[in-house]
This record gives C-alpha cells, structure tokens and sequence, in this order.
C-alpha cells in the first residue's frame, strides 16, 4: 500500500539478558558484531499490513530474538484519514520514515515498509527470508537502567567509527500482546495483533560518548522491551546497538 505522497535485578547482556545477582540495575551490553535493527512500518488503516505484522511477530520466536536481531513495529499515521485511526500511530515515526526517504535510504513512503541494518528490503513482497545479520563490527555499547527509570549510555566506539561526528542514540520502548478490533477502514472487521509495537521513542544527539535518558511510564502492557541504537551523522545504518526485556 503506497502512500499518496510522498528493573528489579541486576542483569548482564551481550546482545541479550540473564540474571546474575539481585540489585537495581538491568545492564545491557554489545560489543563486536552489529545486531541486525528491523524497522517495519505499518499501520492498522493498511490492507497490506497484517502479513507483515505477522511476520514480525514471528521473530518472538527467533533463536536470534535480542542477540542478533532487534525487531520494532513503528506505525505510521498518514493512513488515519481513511476510516480508522490506528491507536499506535505516532505522528514522529512518520517522521522517522519521511527522515530515512531524504537521508537515501528507501526510495519512497509506503507501508508495509521494511527498513533493516539501515537498508529499504523488499525481499518480504517476494517471500524471501529476512538477510542474514550483518558481518559489520561495531564498538562497545553499554546501556544502563536504573530503579529510578534513568537510562545512562555509553560508547566506546572502534577504529570505523567517526571520531569528531555527532552521534545520535535512538532509545525505542517496545509494547507486547496489543490487540485491535478494527471497525472501519480497510482491516474493517478483522482483530489484529501486534508485538514488537514502538509506543517511545528518545533521542539525543551529543558529541561525547554518553547520552542520559529518563523512561515514561506506560501502562501498554507489563510485557516491556528496549531497544537502543546509534548512528553517526551522515547514515542511518547502526554503528552498534543492543536491547532486550525490561523487568
């Protein structure tokens, strides 16, 4: 479909979550190769979308779910006009959508739209698995949430990475087990469900290595998950990122 226009324990991570010890902390860490960060855009107003969503969700059962892959449901909200207005639409992920058009990478603005390591893939409109992740190697991230809901980044970056250039961190919160009964619009009549939902999204840009973010609250769900993610100035292709679930 084408758009007209246009922490209750202590808990180490590399590229995912286990317990170690009880404190108020959660830890998140990534250092080496790059997770691969999967944007899909969508929207409930979409015919399209539903396949796609699915598809999505059926990363929850991925081996790979946190360690190399970080899936993120952004839905866009240029569809409400037609009948129903999607209640996980956010007005700046079609910004965000709009941003990666300019910046060169994707061609158009379209749901479903599948942005993966920085890249517009349409394999998925061809039955294609999802690529490989990367090979890239990346510096060390380090994400740190406390009990007050203080999130503290780091960055520790590698010889690719840029030494002088702004680096912007992308903070996603991420809700689970969203259920819609859609009575207008296109998906009229049909019961939709979502994982992986963006219902946050921070970002700071900041040339040292550290960013600080504080997390709304957010009564979604209970099931919670992070996902955090850097690019330099000139790309929108992640020079490290990490997530996993919130406690």
């Amino acid at each position: 479909m084408t758009h007209p226009s246009v922490f209750a324990g202590f808990f180490f991570m590399v590229g995912g979550l286990s317990p170690l010890a009880a404190t108020a902390t959660q830890l998140f860490e990534q250092s080496g190769s790059v997770p691969q960060l999967i944007q899909l855009y969508t929207s409930e107003g979409c015919s399209s979308c539903p396949p796609a969503d699915r598809h999505l969700r059926a990363l929850l059962n991925d081996p790979k779910l946190w360690t190399e892959r970080l899936p993120v449901a952004f839905h866009v909200d240029y569809w409400d006009y037609i009948g129903w207005k999607d209640p996980y639409a956010q007005p700046q992920f079609k910004e965000r959508q709009y941003a990666l058009k300019k910046s060169g990478a994707i061609e158009s603005i379209y749901t479903p739209g599948w942005v993966v390591d920085g890249k517009e893939w349409k394999g998925f409109f061809l039955g294609q698995a999802l690529p490989a992740p990367p090979s890239r190697q990346g510096g060390k991230l380090k994400v740190e949430v406390n009990d007050n809901q203080q999130v503290t980044v780091s960055y520790q970056g590698d010889s690719n990475s840029p030494d002088s250039d702004p680096i912007t961190a992308h903070l996603v919160l991420l809700s689970f087990n969203q259920t819609s009964h859609i009575t207008a619009g296109e998906n009229s009549g049909k019961t939709l469900q979502h994982d992986f939902v963006a219902y946050q999204e921070l970002q700071t840009v900041n040339q040292t290595p550290e960013w600080l973010f504080s997390l709304p609250d957010s009564d979604l769900s209970t099931q919670k998950a992070m996902v955090v993610w850097l690019t330099s100035e000139n790309s929108p292709q992640p020079l490290q990122a990490t997530g996993g679930w919130l406690e």
